[in-house]
């Protein structure tokens, strides 16, 4: 069945009431009763909840084969605690494991290898990586991994389609009886906002920190009345790692010339005034527009209501210097964010459902007037892919991106025209991660591009003297520098369906096929 954004959904992933995407709206004023945990009672007095091991969390949460087990990613390419758990669950000989993990990274490629063994056989989350992201589209998963948006994620704890057997949650701090906090330690990573519905619906809640602090452990993210055990080990997380390549600042001149020309069409929409609403996304060019916004805000003596999301120190930054009243953080992308955060004024933590749950009474995404973000490739229609490569393997996460491009009054997608000799804008993408009616913008270091069905800002460009060009005519020249791609050979097997935020099915991965000397 072919869905909203014209992809065609197997009959055989429909079942169990899965529906086929059919557009932002289609699930507007939808009801559902949110799934508890199976909660074990602690009556009387106890004075600790801290066990020796991971092995004893492990069996003391009586993990056995063909449960669900869940970690988050605050600490991104430095983190340890999926790891140290997934070597501690194959030596015990546990096997037909569902990783339900907020997102997967290079941190993780050992667990490629207990994949191919059939320990781990099932996969949910927002990002797949390095060798992961390859052992999934070669077929080496069992059964096809779900890739869900932040929001969509909690959606799907919250309403039970994931059932959590056990989180295992890594927490900078924590007390003895499990209040944990992402900062104060040692690794601290800043907020705990991805794991926040982990250890309300999961059945079990191990933490595992690396810096045990008196009770009680306050401000804390995570409350001891969600947890079952605490595990002290030498070490969580690298947070020198938590600002990988993606998420730094670019000092790339084509970039920073994209995010320059970025923060000028924003100027010229009607939602830069005072108070105006800010998210960006991980990538070199779209956090890099935050700097050239200052310029702007001082030119017409404004400054921003907030920002939201992933926090970086620019960001950080222009709170101190007061040209934004409040950073709404779920993510640190730097150790400078990480320390302002609790100690800067107007820098807090908002929970993963507070920022991006459509399934709620309302997130913070629904009230963003702009958002930036990144793009592997956008096609003539809109459409953006950031999971799949040009060579068709899982290299990429969903994330907060379709649930900022959805909810924001205007959508900006900062991209290279070309990367090497792979045009960014083509025909039609690999993978549908955003669909093209969220998305109002493209800009590229040849020219911006207007989606036609806003043709309000296109009148605001015009107005301002922004010049403007058609989607097509940014495709051809495209073209015209390094051709026309060759399609990405695919088989027939799916390997990863991936879920639009209100948990339609909006497109499906296939295993790569191989090439072959006789061809």
């Amino acid at each position: 069945m072919r869905n909203a954004v014209g992809r065609e959904i197997p009959d055989q992933l429909l079942t169990g009431g899965r529906e086929v995407f059919q557009g932002n709206a289609y699930r507007e004023n939808a009801q559902y009763t949110k799934a508890g945990p199976t909660v074990r009672a602690s009556v009387m007095p106890r004075e600790s909840k801290v066990v020796a091991s991971i092995r004893e969390a492990i069996l003391q949460c009586g993990l056995r084969d063909g449960m669900t087990i869940s970690f988050h990613h605050h600490f991104r390419d430095g983190d340890y605690i999926a790891n140290m758990v997934m070597k501690e669950v194959a030596d015990l000989g546990i096997r037909d494991i569902t990783i339900a993990a907020s997102s997967m990274g290079a941190a993780h490629d050992p667990i490629a290898e207990y994949i191919e063994q059939g320990i781990v056989t099932g996969l949910q989350t927002s990002g797949i990586r390095g060798k992961i992201g390859e052992a999934v589209s070669t077929g080496k998963l069992k059964t096809p991994a779900i890739l869900r948006t932040h929001g969509g994620r909690v959606r799907a704890v919250e309403c039970g389609e994931v059932h959590i057997d056990v989180a295992f949650i890594g927490a900078p701090t924590s007390d003895e009886y499990g209040n944990a906090s992402g900062k104060g330690g040692k690794s601290d990573c800043g907020v705990l906002s991805y794991a926040d519905v982990d250890a309300r619906h999961a059945d079990k809640v191990v933490i595992i920190t690396d810096t045990l602090v008196p009770f009680p452990n306050q401000p804390c993210s995570i409350s001891c009345v969600n947890v079952d055990y605490v595990v002290v080990v030498d070490e969580i997380g690298n947070p020198a790692k938590i600002a990988s390549a993606a998420a730094r600042i670019t000092d790339n001149p084509r970039d920073l010339k994209i995010a320059e020309k970025c923060a000028g069409i924003m100027k010229a929409t009607p939602y830069f005034k005072d108070g105006f609403s800010f998210q960006t996304g991980v990538g070199g060019p779209s956090i890099a527009v935050t700097l050239f916004l200052k310029k702007y805000m001082q030119e017409k003596g404004i400054r921003m209501g907030w920002i939201v999301g992933g926090i970086s120190t620019p960001m950080v930054d222009l709170l101190k210097e007061g040209y934004v009243k409040y950073l709404a953080d779920t993510q640190d992308f730097d150790t400078g964010a990480i320390a302002s955060l609790g100690v800067t004024p107007g820098h807090f933590e908002v929970t993963c459902s507070e920022y991006a749950n459509p399934m709620n009474k309302g997130a913070y995404v629904n009230k963003l007037d702009f958002v930036v973000l990144a793009a592997l490739e956008i096609d003539v229609h809109f459409n953006v892919n950031v999971i799949t490569g040009s060579d068709g393997i899982l290299r990429g996460a969903p994330g907060g991106h379709p649930d900022t491009a959805n909810g924001a009054k205007c959508t900006i997608i900062v991209a290279p025209l070309v990367r090497g000799r792979i045009p960014t804008v083509c025909d039609s993408v690999v993978t549908v991660t955003t669909p093209g009616e969220s998305v109002d913008i493209l800009v590229t270091e040849y020219g911006a591009a207007v989606n036609p069905r806003r043709r309000d800002l296109m009148e605001a460009l015009d107005a301002a003297g922004v010049p403007h060009v058609t989607i097509e005519e940014l495709r051809d020249k495209a073209y015209s520098m390094v051709g026309v791609p060759d399609p990405v050979r695919f088989g027939d097997r799916v390997v990863a369906i991936l879920e639009a935020r209100d948990g339609t099915l909006l497109d499906v991965v296939r295993e790569i096929k191989p090439y072959s000397f006789d061809e």
